[in-house]
């Protein structure tokens, strides 16, 4: 046997458990907020056209509309400045390999609860590595804080001086990208802390990851059902023409 047909039999077989990653798209789900000077990321909106009555007798659908970077979603080498000249990095032009690969999961739910405002750095990674071994190339990492387990009227935890929120610094980053990581991903609103825009450089998740050609997830949920290494995520984004990004589906497979 193939071993794709492996893989399937395993998970016909109840050896594979899929796990939900993702928040569901709802207009209360919070976004990202930026200064009054910016456009701002507009919120998951729908409507209803018909529900099996006189505007549609036998159907039900709605419309809907929002943000590339509303809820659960991807972001693209494209949606950073830093990532903006590199060749084939909007969603719908990406290697589509890139969409499915294992994963590490870093857990620092202890120091986010202790400190909001809590830095990843490289010797974080590394301390994590010691004790799990070295991020394998092309695998994503994830951050688990249980940051999605917050209330959403607290999720964005916004201040006088704004967001405040865990992310990475540049030396995080940059070992990420010195171990080839496909991506970071997060529970939080933005792959940056909440006061990222006071680090050298700014912002250093989108500036560094995204210049490097690499992916970003926000708002993942279920990340204290994953083991520290080798779940194998699927985070494919729909395929929007010159898409920066996009709200999707993203799922788990482990060991049952």
């Amino acid at each position: 046997m193939s071993s794709v047909n492996d893989f399937g039999a395993a998970l016909m077989g109840g050896k594979v458990r899929t796990v939900d990653l993702t928040h569901p798209l709802d207009p209360d789900f919070p976004v990202i907020i930026l200064p009054e000077q910016f456009g701002q990321c507009a919120p998951f909106k729908i409507e209803e056209v018909s529900r099996y009555d006189e505007r549609g007798p036998a159907w039900y659908w709605r419309n809907f509309s929002c943000n590339e970077h509303t809820g659960t979603h991807f972001d693209a080498p494209v949606h950073w400045i830093t990532g903006k000249d590199i060749p084939n990095s909007s969603v719908d032009t990406l290697a589509v390999d890139g969409f499915v690969r294992p994963a590490c999961v870093l857990d620092f739910t202890r120091e986010v609860a202790a400190d909001p405002d809590f830095v990843l750095t490289a010797d974080h990674i590394r301390d994590w590595e010691k004790k799990n071994g070295e991020i394998p190339h092309g695998w994503w990492v994830l951050l688990r804080t249980d940051w999605s387990k917050r209330e959403w009227n607290d999720y964005l935890n916004l201040r006088e001086d704004g967001a405040h929120s865990p992310g990475p610094d540049a030396s995080a980053v940059r070992l990420m990208i010195e171990r080839d990581a496909v991506g970071f991903g997060v529970e939080t609103v933005g792959t940056d802390a909440g006061q990222a825009h006071g680090f050298e450089p700014q912002y250093p998740a989108h500036t560094l990851l995204h210049g490097a050609g690499k992916f970003g997830l926000q708002c993942l949920a279920n990340l204290d059902q994953l083991p520290a290494r080798g779940a194998l995520i699927i985070a494919p984004p729909l395929k929007i023409k010159n898409g920066s990004g996009s709200p999707l589906r993203v799922l788990a497979m482990i060991d049952a």
